[in-house]
């Protein structure tokens, strides 16, 4: 990333952006929780790109340089810590399951940041509490060191239905299936399957944040049915894509 904005202190702040809308590549000396209302949320830093729909926040370390950019109309909250408070103790950026308390403590939090009030603390400190308890989730797609590995992810991303095997994959990229799995494991630390399925489950938020039918997009990325689609969505974000997640005020 170049051209990196600084900006000392992680403003804590509610924010709309229009579809497609971004947020320059830019570091905070504080923590920041990134929480969508509405819309889906892509942050992209060098070492690759995390996405979250409404039941998810994505935590951002101190010094981390990101960049935001929304699918669909997105309601984002921010909220920022001081580099001394970190109470998951991640110094990487995470994505965090996000319940109906810690939703409805975000909201609240960022709709008056100019209140210093002892309530507006309190009420910080309960949302500090349910940060500790919000389980992490592996929603991120990691920027490939090797050259191989990063040919079949490109075209995997290239189309997401694309459907040949990890072989036939590496046989058109010069590669042995072997070697491919070993990378897939040591560099993301998952399995091909496992991470085809990231994949695909990264470009069908971004379709669905744009309106794009739920069959239509089980089809464009690559399950056999709809039905197969709706199942894996609402194992992995826990709600089915037709409700199109938890919705901002």
């Amino acid at each position: 990333m170049s051209n990196i904005r600084h900006t000392p202190v992680a403003p804590t702040r509610a924010q709309r952006l229009a579809a497609g809308e971004r947020i320059d590549a830019h570091r905070h000396d504080d923590h920041q929780i990134v929480y969508a209302g509405s819309g889906v949320l892509e942050v992209t830093t060098e070492a690759g790109t995390w996405f979250a729909p409404g039941t998810r926040a994505i935590w951002v370390p101190a010094g981390a340089a990101h960049a935001h950019r929304a699918h669909g109309h997105l309601d984002l909250h921010l909220v920022g810590l001081p580099a001394d408070d970190n109470p998951l103790g991640l110094d990487a950026p995470t994505v965090l399951a996000v319940g109906p308390l810690l939703r409805e403590l975000i909201l609240a939090h960022t709709r008056d940041p100019a209140d210093d009030s002892p309530e507006r603390r309190r009420l910080l400190a309960v949302l500090r509490d349910q940060l500790r308890a919000s389980p992490q989730t592996p929603l991120r797609l990691l920027t490939p060191n090797d050259p191989r590995l990063a040919a079949v992810c490109a075209l995997v991303h290239a189309d997401p239905a694309e459907p040949r095997t990890l072989a036939a994959l590496g046989a058109a990229t010069g590669a042995s299936e072997r070697t491919l799995s070993r990378l897939f494991r040591s560099e993301f630390g998952m399995t091909f399957p496992q991470w085809r399925t990231q994949s695909r489950l990264y470009h069908a938020l971004r379709m669905l944040a744009d309106g794009v039918p739920v069959t239509t997009v089980a089809h464009r990325c690559g399950w056999s049915s709809a039905s197969a689609f709706i199942d894996v969505f609402r194992r992995s974000f826990g709600y089915t894509p037709g409700t199109r997640g938890r919705r901002g005020p």
